[in-house]
């Protein structure tokens, strides 16, 4: 572990520790828990992102024009 130190606004540590007591765990373990939600968060693509991704995605691929009709053959069930 390496140690940081940040500076809290007087509201957001008695929220923290709240928690902290709340949940019988450290007020460290709440903000690295809180810093892990943050960056899984930020590191989604943003949904503008993701929708222009698949549109591009539509059409790309080419098969059969029966498909959705006949899947049933094609998957051999």
């Amino acid at each position: 572990m390496v140690k940081a130190q940040v500076e809290l606004t007087d509201q957001q540590i008695h929220s923290v520790e709240r928690m902290a007591a709340e949940r019988c765990v450290s007020v460290a373990d709440i903000i690295r828990e809180s810093v892990d939600a943050y960056v899984r968060s930020a590191s989604r693509l943003p949904k503008v992102e993701v929708r222009r991704r698949a549109l591009v995605a539509i059409g790309a691929f080419s098969g059969p024009t029966d498909l959705p009709r006949r899947h049933d053959e094609y998957l051999g069930t």
